[in-house]
């Protein structure tokens, strides 16, 4: 029995084959991460070493230089145009901003609490300029804000008449695009018109996880419209709020096709119209100067996360007392 036992083959583990079906989940969604290196994740770290460069596109790679801070420093404290086109997109972004959610947050409630079965094809309404084209809004206000034969000035023309508003109304046509006197508040209009019914829809969509036996007891308690929006629709909407002025203020702080097809691509005179991010394509693709654009790129970045934070510690702070 020994010898038998000793002369037995040892047993072999057996070989672990490769499962196909464990991979199968990580194939499926592989291609994401591999459009997202190409198109996201590499241009964003190829900018950070853009800005550290001098560059011209034209010349090749072999034109890049090393310039460290150089690009950053210059933006900071030389280049005009940017600090110029910074006050315009801070002042665009407030002017634009603010009165978008002044208007949707009570407009939204006022959908939910008088519209019934109307109530989704008047949001739809309110929500169609968000999905359509921007280049298409922007070109149809270019033409309402025509000097010569746009509606907005045959509208003021026709105020002239009125005693008591026809003296604040100016004497000729204004020139919206070219008078840096007007050019933001032209600016300003078409965003607010653009994004007012996507902070309406917002609003009306956080609306519907209001209890609405709240609403009803205070109601029956004999709480106003104002009241019952003032004391328990406005707490409970915090999170909203603070949700959309956040998307506002990103989207603002990035504003380019509006100010762009509305002032020619020139930004108006005195650049009274051109925004950051018109000021970063005007440097990289009108002066062949990419590392210079990537440095301003990274100080917008800058600047929308440091408003973001503001923001967030205002209105975060007041969420949660």
């Amino acid at each position: 029995m020994s010898s038998l036992s000793a002369s037995s083959p040892k047993p072999v583990a057996p070989k672990r084959r490769f499962d196909t079906r464990r991979l199968m989940p990580y194939l499926f969604i592989s291609p994401f991460f591999i459009l997202f290196g190409i198109f996201g994740l590499f241009p964003l770290l190829f900018s950070v070493v853009l800005s550290l460069h001098s560059w011209d596109p034209a010349a090749g790679f072999e034109a890049m230089r090393w310039v460290g801070f150089d690009n950053y420093t210059f933006a900071l404290t030389r280049d005009d145009w940017l600090h110029a086109s910074l006050y315009n997109t801070l002042w665009i972004a407030l002017v634009a901003g603010l009165p978008q959610h002044l208007i949707a947050l009570p407009l939204a409630y006022f959908l939910h609490t008088c519209f019934g079965r109307w109530r989704n094809l008047v949001v739809g309404l309110y929500f169609l300029p968000f999905i359509t084209s921007t280049v298409a809004i922007a070109l149809v206000f270019s033409a309402l804000f025509s000097k010569d034969f746009g509606v907005v000035n045959s509208i003021l023309a026709a105020f002239k008449s009125v005693p008591l508003v026809g003296a604040i109304m100016p004497e000729q046509s204004v020139d919206w695009a070219n008078n840096p006197q007007y050019t933001k508040w032209m600016i300003s209009f078409v965003v607010f018109w653009r994004f007012v019914g996507w902070n309406t829809v917002l609003y009306l969509a956080a609306l519907q996880t209001v209890p609405r036996d709240l609403l009803e007891a205070a109601e029956i308690d004999g709480a106003s419209l104002w009241r019952r929006f003032r004391y328990i629709v406005l707490p409970l909407l915090k999170p909203m709020m603070f949700f959309a002025v956040t998307l506002t203020i990103i989207g603002n702080l990035q504003l380019f096709e509006e100010p762009f097809i509305l002032t020619g691509g020139t930004g108006g005179t005195d650049q009274a119209g051109k925004t950051a991010a018109m000021h970063m394509y005007w440097v990289a693709f009108r002066e062949g100067d990419f590392g210079t654009a990537s440095a301003i790129a990274w100080l917008l970045f800058i600047v929308i996360a440091a408003v973001t934070g503001l923001n967030n510690r205002l209105l975060g702070q007041r969420e949660n007392d």
